[in-house]
């Protein structure tokens, strides 16, 4: 039975302080069928108090999403900021040795989390930041000690599309599955958008990531900008964009989809409060379509 997530990242932010004891409550609110948890670096030095805390919640948590800049200490290059402008310079052999080593550490530390939660899928965004895919070929290489980490643990690692500034999310994903045939995607419909690609997963050049079964899980999120719109990056809740859901689903369905689904829409404003009754019109609105 296809399952409707939802992401923690959607509940907890900084404005509420990222306080992941605030699932506590707003799990009992929400009407999904389980939790994507989204890790924060900042929680690296409280991870023995995270997970127990977490784990007191018997929560069914299902997805571990990796701290997002995992994949910034792969790619072999540093930013800055300096006079109104963000630097960009490469590392030296040292420091790039140093950057990889402490990305195998820190996903250790998320391959953890996803152990004790019970957990047998990890998002991992294989390109992020304003480093971003500039160095695609190099973290598509590193990626393997990752993907045979997670394996080892059995738990299913999977690359997402996210948004990027040198390529696009479907050359990243045509040049990883080059080197992984076995590789598996997280398909998020916003970040798709941003690039116009919602659709291109159902052209005939595209469309073996369905047929092979190569697309393990959907985030369903909408987006309201433009194309390659840097300034309009919100998580929007379905309905207040411009993705055609009634046609990507429409078309999924031809496809026979089977995994399941995680909604990431912001929920919490700038005084941190949750909207938990727009969380749970999307979920309803979800299994109104794959019902």
């Amino acid at each position: 039975m296809k399952k409707v997530f939802c992401s923690t990242g959607a509940l907890i932010g900084r404005p509420n302080g990222r306080d992941y004891r605030l699932l506590g409550s707003l799990s009992k609110q929400l009407e999904c069928d389980g939790f994507e948890f989204m890790v924060y670096s900042s929680w690296y030095p409280e991870i023995d108090r995270l997970i127990e805390t977490v784990k007191g919640y018997k929560l069914n948590i299902p997805v571990i999403h990796c701290e997002k800049a995992l994949s910034e200490k792969l790619a072999g290059g540093r930013v800055w900021y300096e006079n109104d402008q963000y630097r960009y310079a490469a590392m030296t052999p040292e420091e790039d040795k140093e950057s990889y080593k402490k990305a195998l550490d820190e996903f250790a530390v998320n391959l953890r989390i996803a152990k004790e939660f019970g957990a047998d899928r990890m998002v991992f965004h294989l390109w992020n930041g304003l480093i971003s895919d500039k160095h695609i070929e190099r973290n598509a290489e590193r990626f393997a000690a990752l993907k045979t980490m997670a394996e080892e643990n059995g738990i299913l690692l999977m690359v997402e599309n996210v948004v990027c500034n040198t390529h696009n999310p479907m050359y990243n994903m045509e040049l990883v599955h080059r080197l992984y045939h076995d590789i598996s995607y997280v398909y998020d419909t916003k970040m798709a958008e941003f690039h116009g690609q919602t659709m291109q997963i159902f052209e005939p050049e595209w469309d073996w990531m369905l047929k092979e079964n190569h697309i393990k899980h959907l985030h369903v999120n909408d987006y309201g900008g433009g194309l390659k719109d840097w300034g309009n990056l919100a998580v929007l809740p379905i309905g207040k964009g411009h993705v055609d859901f009634d046609r990507f689903f429409g078309k999924l369905a031809e496809y026979g989809y089977e995994g399941d689904y995680t909604v990431e829409s912001t929920a919490f404003g700038k005084d941190g409060v949750v909207d938990t009754v727009m969380l749970n019109r999307c979920f309803k609105r979800i299994r109104e379509y794959i019902k």
